[in-house]
């Protein structure tokens, strides 16, 4: 199922250097500010390499983190901070508000921002391998587990760390809670997707599979209801997205809750059913149309051109006409006017985040290590004195080529 998630673009960031001169008084201190200078910019080559694997990122992410947490966490484990966590000023665009940087002097600042990447590059990687022509079962569950770790990051920054800052995020910025509510959900919401096509295609029980659906649209419809109060210039084409995904999949729920119908000999409301997952998948290939048409940040995928989105339409269509013929030779129920209410509680297959926590202190951080940083030798005008602003230049993300649609994502 190639591209067929859409995904904001990474985040972009001023190169830091970490250098501290006068600060740093000895070849530990040095040491620290070399590997974080050298693994900072490792992990941000990662996210554009096609060869990287959540192996490789998640040691390139650890090895960053734990040396960013001495500029962050006290090494003796008490709730004092850092003496280096206001040290050094951090430059991050947003995924949605184009190449305009928010710039906090504040390393949970760095921490959070460049876990936000890390987490959106696994949602990236997990589009990726969906796209594959013919996916194993063991890459679909990378592609399922992939989108739960990066909904389990999203989750714990905005817990555990946002809270933490200073500044607070200013509205529609990628830190605010709004937005970040809208990935963890996208991202539970997509796994399902990966476990629904499981179902259908092991030929689980409609009752299961019209469960699954609907739920997953209740996810499309939260994490857009999420987006409702930001501004359409950045956030209408992602809105799309979600809506026509919402759109989608209770389509889905209706077509597979009206078999689950007919098997128990209510074909008038089966047909009723299926009459309601028609409109629902008319309204899904519209959305899919002005999504195409709207303006905003990320690539247009195009759903409506997959072969799983297409086999939903002839599945209602053939399932409609089924019913219909039962009813004229066998039933002869009254179809209802209203459609019924979908109720369904998913048992099996909800998806929950995988817990996340960033690694503790390296263990180059020693008490004689953060000794060697000497803030006394700081310039004492050195927030006065202009600065020249730095260029903080897009990320150029990989262009992946469309393969050929299977119409499966789990064989």
């Amino acid at each position: 199922m190639t591209h067929w998630f859409h995904r904001n673009p990474l985040k972009a960031t001023a190169p830091v250097p970490f250098n501290y001169y006068g600060v740093v008084t000895g070849p530990a201190a040095s040491k620290i500010c070399s590997d974080l200078r050298s693994s900072r910019a490792r992990l941000l080559e990662l996210f554009t390499d096609l060869n990287c694997n959540p192996q490789m990122m998640k040691n390139a992410a650890d090895s960053y983190f734990s040396l960013l947490q001495g500029f962050i966490n006290s090494l003796d484990e008490s709730t004092q901070e850092s003496k280096l966590r206001y040290i050094q000023n951090f430059k991050w665009t947003d995924t949605l508000q184009g190449q305009v940087p928010s710039a906090q002097q504040d390393a949970v600042f760095e921490l959070i921002s460049m876990g936000f990447n890390v987490a959106l590059w696994y949602t990236k990687y997990a589009s990726r391998l969906a796209g594959k022509e013919n996916i194993t079962e063991d890459e679909a569950k990378e592609v399922h587990r992939s989108l739960k770790v990066a909904a389990g990051i999203f989750k714990h920054l905005k817990e555990s760390h946002i809270p933490k800052l200073i500044t607070p995020a200013e509205k529609g910025r990628d830190l605010e809670a709004r937005l970040i509510e809208a990935y963890i959900i996208q991202c539970q919401a997509e796994a399902q997707e990966v476990t629904i096509a499981r179902a259908i295609e092991l030929k689980h029980a409609p009752v299961l599979i019209a469960a699954l659906a609907y739920e997953t649209a209740n996810f499309y419809q939260k994490a857009d209801h999420a987006l409702s109060s930001l501004e359409p210039a950045y956030s209408a084409k992602w809105r799309k997205y979600l809506h026509l995904k919402m759109c989608f999949y209770t389509a889905y729920a209706y077509c597979y809750h009206g078999q689950t119908l007919l098997a128990s000999d209510k074909c008038g409301e089966a047909i009723r059913s299926l009459q309601e997952a028609e409109k629902f998948y008319a309204k899904a290939e519209a959305l899919c149309k002005e999504y195409g048409e709207t303006k905003g940040p990320g690539p247009t995928v195009k759903p409506s051109g997959h072969l799983f989105f297409r086999k939903l339409g002839n599945l209602v269509k053939n399932t409609l006409e089924k019913c219909q013929r039962e009813n004229g030779f066998i039933y002869f129920q009254k179809v209802p006017t209203e459609a019924p209410q979908l109720e369904l509680k998913a048992v099996y297959g909800l998806v929950e985040p995988v817990p996340f926590e960033f690694p503790p202190t390296s263990v180059h951080w020693t008490p004689e290590t953060l000794a060697a940083f000497d803030l006394t030798q700081r310039p004492k005008d050195d927030s006065a004195k202009p600065k020249p602003e730095e260029v903080v230049k897009p990320v150029k993300e990989p262009d992946i080529k469309p393969q050929k649609d299977t119409g499966c994502y789990i064989s």
